[in-house]
């Protein structure tokens, strides 16, 4: 389930391989006097009976990689790659998308600093 700022995923039953989980992805703008605008990320939830928080944050121009970051936090807590809790429901990767870049109030063309996917760890 999607709403701005929000994705909410938990699995559906009969899924062979794959532990229960209820994983919520929660996103917002901040301001880094040093690093500039940045895409702050916290995912939370429960991967085979455990609970988990993983935050991260990334630059306004990385920011459309979180499908990336996102899968590595899940995975780094139990979940199979094959059930990565973003790509499973595009529709709301697409709205997801939108909103981060209406967050950020990116336009499609500017630039990625190079030295950011570093640091964003991509």
């Amino acid at each position: 389930m999607f709403e701005p700022g929000h994705l909410h995923r938990k699995n559906l039953p009969g899924m062979p391989g794959v532990p229960d989980f209820s994983i919520d992805v929660n996103y917002e703008v901040r301001h880094d006097a040093t690093e500039g605008t940045l895409m702050h990320f916290k995912v939370t939830g429960e991967i085979a009976g455990k609970a988990f928080v993983e935050e991260f944050d990334m630059h306004s121009d990385t920011a459309f990689n979180f499908a990336s970051l996102i899968s590595k936090a899940v995975i780094k807590h139990g979940l199979p790659s094959n059930a990565s809790p973003i790509m499973r429901g595009h529709s709301e990767y697409d709205a997801m998308f939108e909103d981060i870049r209406h967050k950020l109030g990116a336009k499609p063309g500017e630039p990625v600093n190079f030295e950011h996917l570093e640091k964003d760890g991509l």
